[in-house]
Parts: C-alpha cells; sequence; structure tokens
C-alpha cells in the first residue's frame, strides 16, 4: 500500500499527518506507525496523527506516539492538525475537532495558530515538583538552568518513579527567567526521549510556575528548544480558558 502523508512540525515537534477520512489506515497496526516514525528506518517524526471525519465537528484527531501507540492529547499536534485541515480545505480560520480527551477550538492568524486546551483543576505537589494533567500527565520540575540538565537521564529515571506516577509522566524541567517568560525542556514518555518542544508540557510548566507565584502573568512566553510559545488562561479556582499558541509549518509532502 502507498500512503501519501504529511510532515509538519510545531517548534520542533515534528509530526507525520494523514487524511483517513476514508479510513483506510490500519489504526491497530502498531509496527507499521512506529516504522513511520522512525529517524533512521522511516519519515522520522515524534508522533503519527490522522484526521478523520466526525459527525458533530469539523473532524477528529488521532494521535499517535513514535512507540506506534495510541495516547493522551498533544498540544502542538492539535496545532498542527488545525493547519492541516485548513490545507485540506476543510475549515477556514476557526475550528472546533475532537480528540481523545475531548472537545477543541482552534483559530488561524497566519502561521499563528492557537488552540483551547481542557481546563486544570488540581495542580499536586510530590517529590519536590507539580504533577498535573493538562491532557497528558506531566511532572514539572523548576531547576536554576534547563541547559545544565541531562535531560535524557534524568527524564528517564523521573518518568518511571513510582513516587510521582504508577503509570509513567512526561517530564518538564522548567526555568523561570522573569515575571511572564520560562524556559521549558521536556522529556516525552512514548517517544521516550527530550523533544524539541512538547505543548501540553508548556502549558504545565506556565500553570504550575503561576501556582507557585514564580510569574504573576496570565500570559507567558516559553522558550522551547525548538521556539518560542505561548500559554494563555483564566485562574477562578480552575484553570480555564486555555490557549497555547504559536507557529505550525507544513515541511513537506510524501509517499510511503
Amino acid at each position: 500500500m502507498i500512503i501519501e502523508f504529511y510532515k509538519y512540525h510545531g517548534t520542533g515537534n515534528d509530526f507525520v499527518l494523514i487524511d483517513n477520512r476514508s479510513q483506510f489506515f490500519d489504526k491497530n497496526n502498531i509496527e507499521l506507525i512506529s516504522k513511520i516514525c522512525s529517524r533512521h528506518t522511516g519519515v522520522g517524526a515524534d508522533g503519527l496523527i490522522l484526521l478523520e471525519n466526525d459527525n458533530q465537528y469539523d473532524f477528529k484527531m488521532i494521535y499517535f506516539n513514535s512507540d506506534g501507540k495510541q495516547t493522551s492529547m498533544c498540544g502542538n499536534g492539535g496545532r498542527c492538525v488545525i493547519s492541516f485541515a485548513k490545507k485540506l480545505n476543510i475549515i477556514d480560520d476557526k475550528v472546533t475537532f475532537l480528540a481523545i480527551d475531548g472537545l477543541h477550538e482552534g483559530i488561524i492568524k497566519g502561521e499563528t495558530i492557537k488552540i483551547k486546551m481542557i481546563k486544570v483543576s488540581n495542580i499536586h505537589e510530590v517529590y519536590n515538583g507539580c504533577l498535573l494533567d493538562t491532557g497528558s500527565p506531566h511532572f514539572v520540575k523548576f531547576c536554576p538552568s534547563v541547559n545544565k540538565i541531562n535531560v535524557l537521564k534524568s527524564g528517564r529515571e523521573l518518568r518511571n518513579n513510582k513516587e510521582i506516577s504508577e503509570d509513567g509522566v512526561n517530564i518538564n524541567f522548567t526555568e523561570i527567567i522573569d515575571n511572564y517568560s520560562i524556559k521549558v525542556r521536556t522529556y516525552e514518555r512514548g517517544v521516550e526521549n527530550e523533544t524539541l518542544s512538547c505543548g501540553t508540557g508548556v502549558i504545565a510548566s506556565a500553570l504550575s510556575a503561576y501556582s507557585k507565584g514564580l510569574v504573576d502573568s496570565n500570559r507567558i512566553k516559553i522558550s522551547t528548544l525548538g521556539g518560542e510559545l505561548f500559554v494563555s488562561f483564566d485562574f477562578k479556582n480552575v484553570y480555564d480558558n486555555i490557549w497555547l499558541e504559536g507557529p505550525a509549518i507544513e515541511v513537506f509532502k510524501g509517499q510511503i
């Protein structure tokens, strides 16, 4: 079978996107998905995203980590699939779509793609860090300098630490720059490595920094290895109206 795909990235967090409205792609073929995402024997990506029809909303997003397994929400992937839907002429500049964690809204302004994420009710302080779910489970560890962290080694250790989570979490090393900006490096489960950026991870870091009084703005600039993102939110007992914004870039189209 010849599979047509598009490669996108959101601040270096890269994805293979496939138009699966005809339901031709085998979602249970973990080996195939993993092979496509392989950096050495496939296209190379942090994850694979299928765009499918939905009866109620503009489309449905199905996300797989690079290990081939369907997993929790991906914020940068969500922004990329919004851009992809625009390219396919499914949407104009506003969108509502369904993902594994529920309904999302999106807005396109040129190369900037904004996605509205789920509410966050609880931020738990555990193991000298913050544990929360922003569509994916994340642990936030504050550090004086993220550039000095061995993210692969320390991230892997924390990701598998049962005192943090029995199921394993994504790990975000976070540095406070000033009252409205932070720097984040993320170790992602499923990828089992550092990624250049993680959308749900920067949201987790921004909310955690705000909850601890380390920043005082409700619109926070986040520097990642792959570029800059912005997170904005409202807070009244819960974190609501959470938006992730940044670029989502088409890299190339191909067949495999």
